[in-house]
């Protein structure tokens, strides 16, 4: 039974990720690492409700809450920071505040965006999720971060394209009539869209060109056993640049049918890495606010090929037909292999 579109649990580990660490896994930490497969799988498989925006909604107001889960599952949890106040002691909270701060301004100054439901919607966040976590996710409500075991995963509030690709789910929960059904090819989609977006608010913040950033989602997260990053943009597959687990294929040649939405995602990243290379300049000025456009001409089933023809569109309705934007985004599909 497909999961439901609206509201779907989104996590930036997958499963497989869990299942093939835990098989290199000593006894204790298989098990934690199983447990967490399992515990995923449960969250994913429930239908989140459509979040409720609290109090009026003004354009460019900016409201955020990060609540302390204290090592349990009730959620949202303790109240630690709210909009406006100051830092705490907590490293995770301030963290969760200032990358969900940045991610916000980032939609709104760059895509003229009224936070995730393009309604004012309040940005809640909750750290210290359960007792050695290995993961983080979007309920389709809120923001959900885990500390991470501290011998594979550091924790996933270190890492902004993290916090900016998990919100960015939200964002396409409401963007994409219906949402995207978070399997196959619209699931991948799905990943995608965030790991475009958490990379793109990485890099604006850095101030780097397409050329500048290093287009890795996960930086930092990761135990230097484990590796890198989770995933490469720029060179999908690529195990000396993320993790020796790495199957992403980088062109429709590999693709993996059946396959995790998180492994096939790696085709429609390298598609927007190429677009972005190919209109050179900073990514956010010309190919992210394509991507974004386009995600309002989908269907919640959309493949990669409904991708490739929907941010073509875009390009024209942007920037004009026979545009150097259009013939840089078709080629981009071309590059790999889905048109």
């Amino acid at each position: 039974m497909p999961i439901q579109p609206h509201g779907c649990t989104c996590f930036i580990i997958s499963s497989r990720m869990l299942r093939q660490l835990a098989d290199e896994a000593e006894p204790a930490e298989r098990h934690l690492l199983l447990d967490q497969c399992e515990m995923s799988a449960y969250l994913r498989g429930q239908r989140s409700v459509a979040p409720t925006a609290m109090g009026a909604a003004v354009p460019g107001e900016k409201r955020r809450t990060v609540y302390d889960a204290r090592h349990k599952a009730t959620l949202p949890g303790k109240l630690m920071r709210g909009e406006g106040s100051m830092a705490v002691a907590d490293v995770s909270v301030n963290q969760a505040y200032d990358g969900a701060g940045t991610t916000y301004d980032f939609f709104r100054e760059v895509l003229k965006r009224n936070s995730i439901d393009n309604k004012g919607l309040r940005i809640d966040s909750t750290v210290h999720y359960q007792t050695r976590f290995n993961n983080a996710f979007w309920n389709g409500q809120q923001m959900v971060y885990g500390d991470g075991d501290g011998k594979l995963f550091l924790g996933f509030t270190h890492a902004l394209e993290v916090i900016a690709h998990e919100l960015t789910h939200g964002v396409t929960q409401h963007a994409v009539p219906g949402g995207l059904v978070y399997e196959n090819q619209s699931g991948a989609l799905n990943e995608s869209i965030s790991d475009v977006f958490g990379s793109l608010v990485k890099q604006w913040k850095l101030k780097q060109s397409a050329e500048q950033a290093d287009w890795l989602i996960g930086s930092g997260i990761l135990a230097a056993s484990v590796g890198k990053a989770l995933r490469s943009m720029a060179d999908p597959g690529n195990k000396k640049l993320t993790w020796s687990g790495d199957e992403q294929p980088k062109t429709m040649a590999g693709y993996v049918d059946g396959g995790d939405v998180h492994t096939n995602s790696g085709i429609p990243n390298h598609a927007f890495y190429a677009a972005a290379i190919a209109l050179k300049g900073n990514a956010w000025d010309k190919a992210g606010p394509i991507w974004y456009k386009a995600l309002g001409l989908l269907t919640s089933t959309a493949t990669f090929a409904d991708m490739a023809k929907a941010t073509a569109q875009a390009a024209v309705l942007l920037y004009g037909a026979d545009s150097a934007e259009q013939h840089a985004v078709q080629a981009a599909w071309k590059v790999v292999g889905v048109v």
